[in-house]
């Protein structure tokens, strides 16, 4: 792989997992050893041939009436096989229909073969009544109300479609419609690339929403691995996975998402649960130097700065494990217990001190790039 930006060798012939064939067509994004990549066209007419497949994006617009069921919504598209590459929860222009703007709205961009008429399938007839008589299994059916009140909305063709699309993702590179973010009693949460791939958005959302959350807003993107290091370093140097965390951040697409309740910061973490899921078996000698070799966390000295003392101190004391596997019994309904693997692949990231709730997610007031991209 040579990369002509730079004249230079990316990557020579090698072994890579997670790329698939199915995933080498025209319009993908790919990300090979945490270079996110863009598939604009085939190298030549016989991969062309080989390649080339029926696949389509479309847009997936959830409404108002049916954002509470976003997460059901995701793994209906999942399992019948599209792709979501975007997503964005938005507040839409006063342009639109007046239902339209009576609440947040979810912007998909899916893909998959056919897609257009995948997801026209998958939405059933427009009014919510006919199909739940015509349709029963259809997204109207299960969560629309009416002809107007009807949970969803796909484009008609392939060209409206793409129409469409420019409208809620410019290809320009502008924002689209503003984004639902409220910025007060707020914390951050991302669902890792991990949990992402797994196909368990879906799955997380409904968690979060079921423990009594509120999702205010909501954005799929991609992280350099600059960007990552940055968002991360305030714990570098306070553990000794900070590397594995980044390479695990910018190893694909993350969904990030704004959590509201009172008290968001202290509640959502307890929810959240343990970094690592598994928990360890330690050696209670009484001493907090034997519990943060256990934990690998760094020892503090006099030099170290008062922020990332605070957050080691934070993370020893939450993240003190119960024994081998007893951290997912003793606390079976966190998001990490159920969804996470390890320290590492452990589903979402969350907001770790209380004074980093707003911080985290006021991307949008700040000249870097990634908080640029991001709410």
């Amino acid at each position: 792989m040579y990369d002509v930006k730079n004249h230079r060798t990316f990557l020579k012939r090698t072994k890579y997992d997670d790329l698939h064939l199915e995933d080498l067509f025209i319009g993908n994004k790919v990300t090979v050893f945490s270079r996110h990549l863009s598939l604009v066209d085939y190298g030549d007419q016989y991969t062309a041939r080989k390649l080339g497949s029926r696949k389509e994006r479309t847009l997936a617009l959830i409404k108002p009436d049916a954002v509470p069921k976003i997460g059901d919504l995701i793994d209906i598209i999942i399992n019948a096989g599209l792709t979501i590459t975007k997503a964005k929860m938005m507040v839409l222009s006063r342009e639109l229909l007046l239902f339209i703007t009576s609440g947040p709205t979810v912007a998909m961009e899916i893909l998959g073969d056919d897609a257009v008429s995948e997801w026209k399938k998958l939405l059933g007839p427009a009014n919510s009544g006919v199909a739940r008589s015509d349709a029963p299994g259809s997204i109207r059916a299960m969560f629309g109300t009416d002809g107007i009140r009807n949970a969803a909305h796909g484009p008609d063709s392939f060209a409206s479609a793409a129409q469409e699309l420019e409208l809620f993702f410019p290809s320009s590179g502008g924002r689209g419609p503003a984004n639902s973010a409220k910025f007060t009693d707020c914390t951050c949460c991302i669902i890792k690339p991990h949990a992402v791939n797994e196909g368990l958005t879906g799955k997380i959302i409904n968690a979060i929403l079921d423990g009594g959350f509120e999702i205010s807003a909501l954005q799929l993107f991609n992280m350099e691995r600059a960007n990552v290091e940055e968002f991360y370093e305030i714990y570098k140097g306070v553990v000794a996975e900070y590397t594995e965390m980044v390479t695990e951040l910018c190893s694909g697409p993350c969904i990030a998402l704004e959590i509201r309740q009172l008290d968001p910061q202290k509640v959502f973490r307890d929810f959240c649960g343990p970094s690592d899921p598994r928990g360890e078996l330690i050696s209670m000698d009484g001493t907090g130097d034997a519990i943060n070799r256990s934990l690998n966390v760094l020892p503090v000295d006099s030099r170290t700065p008062a922020r990332k003392r605070q957050k080691r101190s934070r993370w020893g004391t939450r993240h003190r494990p119960h024994g081998q596997e007893i951290a997912r019994h003793l606390r079976p309904g966190t998001l990490r217990a159920i969804f996470g693997k390890n320290k590492i692949q452990n589903a979402v990231h969350c907001t770790d001190l209380p004074e980093d709730g707003l911080l985290e997610v006021r991307f949008n007031n700040s000249t870097h790039p990634f908080y640029n991209r991001v709410f």
